[in-house]
């Protein structure tokens, strides 16, 4: 029995002996970090949201059968401003050959016929008013006719028509006659006010006035008629074929406080497929411009990324340097790289970068040429935090034994900071730069979002949501803008919860 357990005793010393392999495994400083970190699950977690986000931005985009601007269209009815129709219910005045009909006798003249006089006087002028048919009179003075008033309009059909010609078929529509002679020419009108010469048509008469919205803009014959037609029965709506054989609706809008009537014509027009809802072409639907939001999501999450961690690198060389210089060195350098971190501090970024962001708009820079700029002010911009951090732990580091005895071997200034001072406080800098990488992410988005950052047509997570600017956009298409702030919140959380696990895993003693 005593021989046995001497056997296990020595098994056991033999097992954990100083030379064993396994036990150099244990002891091994890397090993411990990982073994600790991985036993925070919430670190974990993390590694799992940015696995997934890195997989989603970087291999989704491989496999998407789009292209990150690759726009969409489809054929949409749209209805536009075509023409406006007024009835006419005032008097329109036409002079005589050679003779004037200004505003004042106008005016004069309306006054008299709301009085019944059957004349008025002007500067001791005498003007007679005959009344000559329903809404239609001529006004003369001493046996010379001046002008006509009228509300019925007289349109030519393609040539402009006389005054006697107009005068004269004024007067036979008024009253009721159906055939009037002028200029030695025959004319008879027909039931739908149509003036007709050698049977053909030389105008139409009518009290409604349309007008094109966009000029050059000549309305047909017919149309006019259906329009005249749909506005009498009071209809809202009517399709028209025009002589090319090409149909159009029409939507008749009355207005009662101007009197008139709004036409719009609809089109058949070839337009962005804008916020298509999610489909099986189009998993999380479209944007305004017409692009599939997944594919927009995995390459803006390129963007994203790229960007926050070439930031997070100029920032950290920066520091590093400047920071080891002024922890190693001291005195009067520390003293004046510390005086610059203090101006750093002191800079508004946020108005800095306002300004250079319209600065470039004004300078209309490339996107792609912005997105180097905006990580280069971003960088330039964030190293203050980082230079600190490396000159505490430098000036801590720089009085322990193995930097007299690297002293005393000779080694030169560059080596000793960047080869002995550096790696022993990049556990700190890799906790830094793992939590810096979320706010930079976040700082990116809020410059896209405002309209200073990452340009059109590249996407990022920030210009994604810029789509929500009306809140009918945000309660209506929640596929545009929720999708892209939820990648940026798991993007950010996995961030923060993989820098506190760092943390926690390098120096296990600050939970306690």
């Amino acid at each position: 029995m005593n021989d046995n357990k001497e056997v296990n005793d020595k098994k056991e010393n033999n097992a954990y002996s100083l030379n064993d392999d396994r036990r150099v495994k244990v002891l091994s400083p890397g090993t411990l970090v990982v073994k600790r970190f991985l036993r925070n699950r919430l670190a974990v977690l993390g590694m799992i949201m940015l696995l997934s986000m890195f997989l989603f931005s970087f291999v989704g985009g491989l496999i998407s059968p789009y292209g990150q601007d690759q726009q969409f269209y489809r054929y949409e009815s749209q209805m536009k401003e075509y023409a406006g129709v007024v009835k006419n219910n005032d008097f329109r005045y036409m002079s005589a050959e050679g003779q004037k009909f200004d505003s004042v006798l106008q005016a004069k003249f309306q006054l008299a016929v709301q009085k019944g006089d059957p004349s008025f006087s002007y500067k001791d002028v005498d003007y007679d008013i005959l009344e000559e048919g329903t809404d239609f009179y001529s006004i003369s003075s001493d046996d010379t006719m001046l002008a006509v008033a009228f509300k019925d309009i007289v349109n030519g059909e393609g040539a402009e028509i006389s005054f006697p010609v107009k005068y004269a078929a004024l007067k036979a529509y008024t009253t009721g006659e159906t055939s009037f002679t002028a200029e030695g020419a025959e004319y008879t009108l027909d039931e739908e006010g149509n003036i007709l010469t050698g049977g053909t048509v030389a105008g139409y008469i009518s009290r409604f006035v349309v007008s094109p919205v966009e000029n050059g803009v000549v309305f047909e014959r017919v149309f006019k008629e259906e329009l005249e037609e749909a506005i009498d029965d009071n209809v809202d709506e009517f399709v028209y074929v025009d002589e090319e054989g090409t149909e159009y609706t029409y939507k008749i809008t009355y207005d009662p406080t101007t009197l008139n009537w709004s036409v719009k014509q609809g089109t058949e027009t070839y337009v962005y497929d804008s916020y298509a809802k999610p489909s099986k072409e189009h998993w999380l639907g479209t944007d305004t411009n017409g692009m599939d939001m997944l594919t927009r999501l995995m390459y803006g999450g390129r963007v994203s990324l790229i960007i926050g961690f070439i930031v997070v690198f100029i920032e950290t060389l920066i520091g590093v340097v400047l920071g080891g210089v002024a922890g190693y060195f001291g005195k009067w350098v520390d003293n004046l790289i510390m005086r610059i971190v203090d101006v750093f501090y002191c800079i508004p970024s946020m108005p800095l970068i306002i300004i250079l962001g319209a600065t470039m708009d004004a300078m209309k820079v490339e996107p792609m040429t912005r997105m180097f700029y905006l990580m280069l002010i971003l960088g330039f911009l964030g190293w203050p935090s980082i230079a600190r951090l490396v000159r505490g732990q430098i000036l801590s580091l720089r009085e322990q034994e193995f930097m007299t005895a690297a002293e005393a071997c000779g080694v030169r200034v560059s080596r000793r900071i960047f080869k002995h001072l550096i790696p022993n406080v990049i556990p700190q800098l890799i906790v830094i730069c793992t939590m810096s990488l979320g706010s930079t992410i976040i700082t990116e988005a809020t410059l896209s979002f405002l309209g200073i950052g990452v340009k059109f047509p590249f996407a990022s997570w920030g210009n994604i949501i810029t789509d929500v600017n009306e809140a009918y956009v945000m309660t209506h298409y929640w596929f545009v803008w929720i999708p892209a702030g939820i990648c940026l919140l798991i993007a950010v959380l996995g961030f923060n919860f993989v820098g506190d696990g760092l943390r926690d895993a390098f120096d296990p003693k600050m939970k306690r």
